[in-house]
């Protein structure tokens, strides 16, 4: 975990995310399917926690999993940590931001090489900051 953690209370969080970003980074909600715009984006550039803007993901990593969510196969080193998810009756791994705690989905083990990792991400989690 980063040692930089930000703590807010609901209360703060409320004030500084939009409605559909609370609901998905701080009570681990899931966005629609194909609802984000970043499901789309092919630019070069930083997938970044929209919590705290914390950089999580290069475009390099980014594939089309074909699953309607952002996809990567790794995250930048020290910036994700992962739970036990035992939630909708089955154990998944849980992705959430090392800075602020934010849920950003979940990690499964049927991505591409080389790490055969896919970090199904909510759009609604992240920004995008382009490369100049």
């Amino acid at each position: 975990m980063s040692d930089d953690v930000i703590a807010r209370t609901d209360e703060d969080w409320k004030r500084v995310l939009s409605p559909e970003a609370f609901k998905v980074l701080r009570k681990h909600g899931t966005e629609r399917a194909g609802s984000s715009p970043l499901n789309y984006e092919k630019r070069k550039g930083i997938f970044a926690c929209a919590g705290c803007g914390q950089k999580l993901f290069s475009a390099d990593t980014k594939f089309e999993s074909g699953t309607g969510w952002p996809s990567f196969f790794a995250p930048i080193e020290g910036t994700v940590a992962t739970t036990s998810d035992r939630s909708w009756f089955m154990v998944r791994t849980e992705v959430h931001c090392a800075r602020c705690e934010g849920h950003l989905g979940h990690v499964f083990p049927d991505g591409p090489a080389p790490t055969g990792q896919r970090y199904c991400m909510n759009g609604v989690s992240m920004t995008f900051e382009p490369e100049e």
